[in-house]
């Protein structure tokens, strides 16, 4: 079996082989990293490609089709043409009994299409999945969410927070890319389908404004329809409580289609409830967002990563500096590393170039092949979530020496035994379409953690290196210390997860902001308790 049809059985069973270098991602799971959106553009290459032949096809056989019909006109406009010419009155004869059944049943058009056809159900198997569309579309619903951003500008593709009168440019694209109506109805259609009308109505909204403009324009690739829009529209704000709006939009649906007996009835009934509570004519039901239960610190969150990671008054406290750090150690003595404390309590410090741009692009590139979807400790099970999108791979030091350096170099930096079992594995993580990692502790506050079958204790500590940069969000959010940390390609950040006691930090409650654009890259270390004990002992004071 060729490696071709080993990827589509793995594919077709939705599984992974382990040290299958070749199935390392499911179908389904495109989304959650950058690096698998990416390598979607292969088989979009691979379409492109039959498309062209397609259309060359279908080129040669319309020029084919118009030869036919400039010559048959030909002889319709010359009047000098009798048909008691026996040659021409054979030609017609022939024509109508022959060419013209050759010409409607010609092959050649089902031939084309056919060729089309067979070369994407080749392709289709390595193409994005249904729940790939209904992530990205949850994507654009998060990053809506997290920063204030307009539908109208993500729909002209501008990225824009609208607090009130006040607009704000988060990222200006150095091209803009705007979304047609067919885009915006199938985010719209997807928070429709949860029952989210909060998202589903502004996008819907959008929608229905483009269809109107292009209406009687058709599109090949268009699924949905100004009508289809407007249906969606229209119930979703009868849920949402506005029943004039759905009359509105529902009879606007009539004029274009006014045979639908379903919306007929629907109109009726809006009609009755309007007639019943006069009131409704002018109500503007307030739409609330969808709560998140286990999200309790959500508008700190928020306001955090809408900073973007800017501190613009850290300069003014005093006890938080900058220096070149040596930790004692000969490692460092001839390369220190620039350290700059971000923070007291908890004790948060970043290393800028920790690591060069080659040894960042080598560790993605290591990682790469491996990457599957990032879970989260859920009892003693480790699941796949909606607040963590991103793909992660660890790696080994036996992979590769640089990996080994890099030890030695966290190592030297913190003055902690990073060696197993002292410590995991590096973690490598690649953030998907509005990527993020809501907030969470990285220590165990369960003693069921899976973190404990490692017998080595809890995370004491935690070392985090960007391996990218990224134009905009992405952040490192501290939610009860009230700060957030940008995301600074090669650098590194460093914090304690314990008090020295081996209690939980609870000021190290942290989160990766949203993606708003680029491809994020970190990789995690964690250090745990056991083998530290000399290295960061107990102190005699139990607030320590």
């Amino acid at each position: 079996m060729g490696p071709a049809a080993r990827l589509a059985a793995l594919l077709a069973l939705l599984a992974l082989r382990a040290g299958d270098r070749a199935g390392a991602a499911a179908r389904g799971d495109t989304f959650s990293a950058l690096t698998s959106v990416a390598r979607a553009l292969a088989p979009e290459r691979r379409l492109l490609g039959l498309l062209r032949r397609y259309l060359r096809g279908e080129e040669a056989r319309l020029r084919d089709l118009t030869r036919f019909y400039d010559k048959v006109l030909s002889l319709h406009e010359d009047s000098a043409t009798p048909v008691s010419n026996p040659l021409l009155a054979f030609t017609l004869i022939k024509r109508l009994q022959s060419d013209w059944r050759n010409v409607v049943h010609s092959l050649e058009a089902s031939e084309n299409i056919r060729a089309l056809k067979d070369g994407y159900e080749k392709e289709e198997q390595d193409l994005p999945a249904f729940e790939d569309l209904e992530g990205a579309a949850r994507a654009l619903m998060r990053l809506q969410d997290v920063y204030m951003l307009n539908v109208k500008g993500l729909a002209r593709g501008v990225f824009q927070r609208v607090t009130g009168s006040a607009v704000t440019d988060l990222y200006s694209p150095r091209r803009l890319f705007s979304l047609t109506a067919d885009d915006c109805f199938q985010v719209g259609k997807v928070a429709y389908d949860m029952g989210d009308y909060y998202h589903a109505i502004p996008w819907l909204e959008e929608a229905v404004s483009l269809f109107r403009g292009s209406y009687g324009e058709w599109k090949t690739e268009d699924e949905g329809s100004l009508e289809d829009a407007l249906d969606h529209l229209a119930f979703a704000y009868f849920q949402a409580g506005n029943v004039s709006c759905a009359l509105s939009l529902s009879r606007e649906f009539l004029l274009y289609s006014p045979d639908n007996k379903r919306m007929a009835r629907n109109v009726l009934k809006y009609e009755k409830l309007l007639a019943e509570s006069p009131n409704q004519v002018v109500a503007e039901a307030v739409i609330q967002r969808p709560n998140v239960p286990h999200l309790q610190t959500r508008d700190t969150y928020e306001g955090l990563c809408q900073t973007l990671g800017s501190q613009p008054t850290h300069y003014q406290i005093p006890s938080l500096y900058c220096s070149y750090e040596t930790n004692s150690s000969p490692f460092l003595l001839l390369q220190p590393v620039r350290k700059e404390v971000i923070h007291l309590e908890p004790y948060v410090v970043l290393y800028h170039d920790f690591v060069s741009d080659s040894e960042a692009q080598k560790i993605r590139g290591l990682a790469e092949p491996w990457l599957q979807r990032s879970v989260v400790a859920s009892g003693e099970k480790q699941l796949p979530v909606e607040y963590r999108i991103s793909k992660s791979a660890w790696l080994k030091d036996t992979v590769d020496p640089m990996l080994v350096t890099l030890d030695h170099r966290i190592a030297a930096l913190t003055g902690l035994d990073v060696q197993p079992p002292y410590a995991e594995y590096l973690q490598v993580v690649n953030y998907g379409i509005g990527g993020h990692y809501e907030p969470h502790f990285d220590h165990a506050t369960s003693p069921t953690s899976p973190l404990y079958r490692m017998k080595s204790g809890n995370r004491v500590a935690t070392f985090m290196i960007y391996l990218s940069s990224v134009e905009a969000g992405g952040a490192t959010a501290f939610i009860y210390a009230n700060f957030s940390v940008p995301v600074v390609k090669n650098a590194a950040l460093f914090w304690w997860n314990l008090h020295r006691s081996g209690e939980g930090d609870s000021d190290t409650l942290h989160a990766g902001c949203p993606v708003l654009v680029g491809d994020k890259w970190v990789a995690n270390k964690w250090i745990h308790e056991y083998g530290q004990e000399f290295r960061r002992p107990c102190s005699s004071s139990p607030e320590d």
